[in-house]
């Protein structure tokens, strides 16, 4: 059994030389048949790259919302199908004091957050950022957003409490208004108010899903209920977390009741808050690059199958040519799957490198766009193993027909067809 095995294994690599030495001898077919495949592996792996790191860069600005928080908010998440809009536009929006009244009541929250959000200019020492977002909220922000400081501090419960005017800024906002010179103890003006600068957030840099960390300045919610109406608030949120060991299911339920509770709505009357949470999120988004990943397979396999079929062309062309050959070494003893063997070798071979090709070609595109465009495209180790399994895949089906007919070839009709 041993030397059967030896044997099949020498005949596979006596057929798999025949093979490629016949693609070095033909250049110029090989070259030709190279560019379909290569074309077709770059299309295809473009897109399946591309939406990938698409796809990373989202749900990884997603999760950094918070996988186990809960916001609590006047509009409802998710606007898959018809989104009844008109049911929550007279909602009230969150307020200080239901987050003071639920800190007090729940006993299954870890961390409570109140914050709202308003856009203004900063100024310091004669410099301003323009369209700045003005985060006020309170001392567990930073506990719940998981944000790094570069420099300084966060303010501290007692500080958030009285209201002091102290700001954290984001790197951006920093380096505008206080470039070559440490912001630390500084003052910023904002809405004619001068705060004191206690640190600086690191650089995250823009999200996809809107999140731009870095021209943030965040300050005490107290201190901006004292210079912005609060009748005029909009978009305030409640972020939720709830301690270990409690599922988000339960503390939903918790949250529910204190919040009906608070707002004293009878048990028949629907919640006018929402209480969203991340899953909502992510199960839009799986539908969205379910969806993305299909249009990208279907546009890809058209190049694949072009490719593909340049492959099968040229093979047939090459079995026509070797037809005298091919009766030779049927003559001389070659077995059918010698023969089947050495033309299925010259195809995958042609599509493996013309695949590894193309997947050079889409990591330099990839890097020239991620230049331009300043946003992380890459090509991972999955989109590799993709391009090169696509690639025998492709090189196996558009090689067997020519193949089997070269193995099936009579050798005396093959002689005479040869000369």
């Amino acid at each position: 059994m041993a030397n059967n095995i030896g044997k099949q294994l020498q005949l596979l690599g006596e057929s798999a030389r025949l093979g490629l030495y016949s693609l070095s001898v033909n250049k110029f077919r090989t070259l030709l048949s190279l560019l379909g495949i290569t074309v077709g592996i770059y299309c295809i792996i473009t897109v399946f790259a591309m939406v990938d790191s698409l796809e990373k860069n989202i749900r990884d600005s997603v999760q950094s919302l918070g996988s186990n928080v809960l916001y609590i908010q006047k509009w409802p998440w998710g606007g898959g199908g018809e989104y009844p809009w008109w049911k929550y536009l007279n909602r009230p929006e969150p307020t200080y004091s239901e987050y003071e009244k639920l800190k007090k009541l729940s006993r299954l929250s870890d961390k409570l957050v109140y914050g709202f959000g308003i856009n203004a200019t900063a100024k310091a020492m004669g410099n301003e950022v323009k369209g700045t977002t003005v985060l006020f909220t309170t001392a567990d922000y930073i506990a719940l957003w998981n944000q790094n400081l570069v420099s300084g501090r966060f303010f501290t419960e007692q500080e958030a409490k009285s209201g002091s005017q102290v700001c954290v800024l984001g790197y951006d906002v920093a380096q505008g208004l206080f470039a070559g010179i440490d912001p630390i103890g500084q003052k910023v003006q904002l809405k004619g108010k001068k705060l004191t600068v206690i640190g600086v957030f690191d650089k995250t840099g823009k999200s996809l899903v809107g999140n731009d960390n870095d021209q943030n300045i965040v300050a005490p919610a107290s201190f901006g209920l004292r210079i912005v109406n609060p009748n005029s608030i909009e978009g305030s949120f409640i972020m939720a977390r709830p301690i270990d060991g409690v599922s988000l299911a339960e503390y939903k339920n918790e949250l529910r009741q204190h919040m009906r509770a608070i707002r004293r709505l009878k048990p028949k009357v629907e919640d006018n808050f929402a209480l969203n949470e991340i899953s909502l999120i992510s199960a839009s988004l799986d539908q969205i690059f379910n969806i993305v990943t299909i249009a990208g397979i279907f546009i890809g396999g058209f190049s694949i199958l072009v490719g593909g079929f340049g492959i099968a062309n040229i093979m047939f062309v090459s079995v026509k040519e070797r037809t005298s050959e091919i009766g030779i070494c049927k003559a001389l003893g070659a077995p059918k799957r010698f023969i089947l063997q050495q033309f299925l070798t010259e195809s995958v071979a042609l599509c493996i490198v013309g695949g590894m090709i193309g997947l050079v070609l889409v990591g330099a595109t990839l890097l020239v766009v991620s230049g331009i465009l300043e946003f992380p495209f890459y090509l991972s180790a999955k989109n590799v193993i993709q391009g090169v399994v696509i690639s025998v895949v492709i090189g196996l089906v558009s090689g067997y027909a020519p193949a089997r007919s070269a193995s099936r070839l009579d050798p005396v009709e093959a002689i005479r067809q040869g000369t």
